[in-house]
């Protein structure tokens, strides 16, 4: 039974190992895949793309947004302004080769849609132009409207005209998004490396268990740390 728990050993041993192996493989492929990828696109980041040359964008997207929401709350529009934040992180004249960086990139792209659209997001900007003599409560403070009936038509197809100060977050939108996934597979395969390198140990350590012939000692790992039992004293033998 022992000899077989020994095989055992040195079969999991085997295929931990074979696993690890692959997924070290796997991963440092996966990160050179998505390096490359990034490489190719030629991506790099503006002057403004520090934490400091950021500042004053920020602080004008800020200005506006506040300004903004406070006259469509006082229209009685309800909306919650989302949060502009500075990037602790820099890119400025850096091309984008890594997920971090893509990460960062897309970080500031958010202030530079922010500042082009006064805080508003997507889903708050209005889907059509609003036509002239719109009230205010029904426009998103912007000049445009969701409401088919407070829509400017245009004048060949009858139809709405779309707000294309929303393209913008659309684009924006497909850019971060491509960009965040680069750094979400890079951070996998980073992972992938860490448990490749895990199981690797793993199987290392089995091998040496079962090849050292951990099982055929009576003594455990623990024995070094045991006190010793005190000798029994001896009954003497009177003639």
């Amino acid at each position: 039974m022992r000899k077989i728990f020994e095989i055992g050993g040195v079969v999991t041993a085997a295929v931990l190992i074979a696993f690890g192996i692959v997924a070290i493989v796997m991963g440092v492929n996966g990160h050179s895949t998505v390096n490359s990828t990034l490489k190719q696109e030629q991506i790099t980041g503006t002057p403004d793309m520090t934490p400091a040359a950021i500042k004053s964008e920020v602080a004008a997207a800020k200005t506006a947004q506040t300004a903004l929401f406070a006259k469509l709350h006082a229209a009685g529009v309800k909306m919650t302004p989302s949060p502009i934040a500075t990037p602790s992180c820099s890119v400025a004249g850096t091309q984008v080769a890594n997920g971090t960086d893509a990460r960062c990139f897309a970080r500031y792209m958010r202030i530079h849609t922010f500042g082009a659209t006064s805080g508003l997001t997507y889903s708050q900007m209005g889907r059509y132009i609003a036509k002239p003599g719109t009230p205010y409560k029904f426009t998103d403070g912007l000049g445009a409207t969701s409401d088919p009936k407070w829509a400017a038509t245009d004048p060949k197809t009858q139809q709405p005209v779309n707000n294309g100060r929303r393209d913008i977050w659309v684009t924006y939108t497909a850019l971060t998004t491509a960009l965040n996934t680069s750094y979400m597979a890079s951070q996998l395969a980073l992972f992938g490396i860490v448990v490749g390198i895990a199981l690797l140990l793993a199987g290392i350590g089995f091998g040496i268990l079962a090849i050292g012939g951990a099982l055929r000692s009576r003594e455990t790992a623990l024995a070094a740390w045991r006190k010793p039992e005190p000798a029994s004293p001896q009954t003497a033998v009177h003639a």
